[in-house]
């Protein structure tokens, strides 16, 4: 663990450190047994769709820091870029989770969007420390875990008709994208 979190220090661009957060946050999702998605082109309002294949798909947007306060403390704020018109909060039905990473530290705050709201929020971590404000959400992935075991109502039927030149032709597609698939998981897996 210690060397990811010097290799995210040395990374200077804050967008590329972005990036190199919302992987690492992607892989330990997975090791908690969690899909994980990306909205294509980095165009949505959340950097991670999770779920577990049952029940809804989580929205998370993902944050890390360097930066030590004054008072002992590393913070940032939590908002969206508005253009020429400053930071906003985020919209309710935009997030549901925040995904918090201290780099120094390597600590990562699960956090409900509830907890911070749609304002624009500055909030202060000081990991390990008894008392602090957020410290309950702290490696808190089993939330994240909980919130994705949807309604328990099971698997679902789906059914569907076509033509059989459409089947054999979709029957190929669909080893060809395991094959895909295969080779993906072994790569991951090995």
């Amino acid at each position: 663990m210690k060397h990811r979190k010097i290799m995210g220090a040395r990374i200077k661009g804050t967008r590329e450190r972005g990036a190199w957060a919302e992987m690492y946050f992607m892989v330990l999702a997975m090791s908690y047994g969690l899909k994980v998605s990306s909205p294509y082109g980095g165009l949505g309002p959340y950097d991670v769709g999770v779920e577990n294949g049952t029940g809804p798909i989580l929205r998370v947007q993902v944050k890390c820091t360097l930066y030590l306060c004054s008072a002992g403390s590393y913070c940032m704020s939590i908002n969206m870029k508005r253009g020429a018109r400053g930071r906003r909060g985020y919209a309710p039905g935009m997030v549901d989770f925040f995904a918090i990473y201290i780099i120094p530290t390597d600590d990562w705050y699960i956090m409900p969007y509830a907890v911070v709201g749609d304002r624009d929020a500055n909030v202060f971590f000081k990991p390990g420390m008894k008392g602090q404000k957020y410290e309950k959400y702290r490696e808190a992935w089993h939330l994240l875990v909980d919130a994705c075991g949807g309604g328990g109502g099971g698997p679902i039927d789906i059914q569907a008709c076509c033509d059989d030149g459409d089947a054999a032709r979709s029957d190929r597609e669909a080893m060809g994208r395991a094959a895909i698939r295969k080779m993906f998981r072994g790569v991951l897996q090995g």
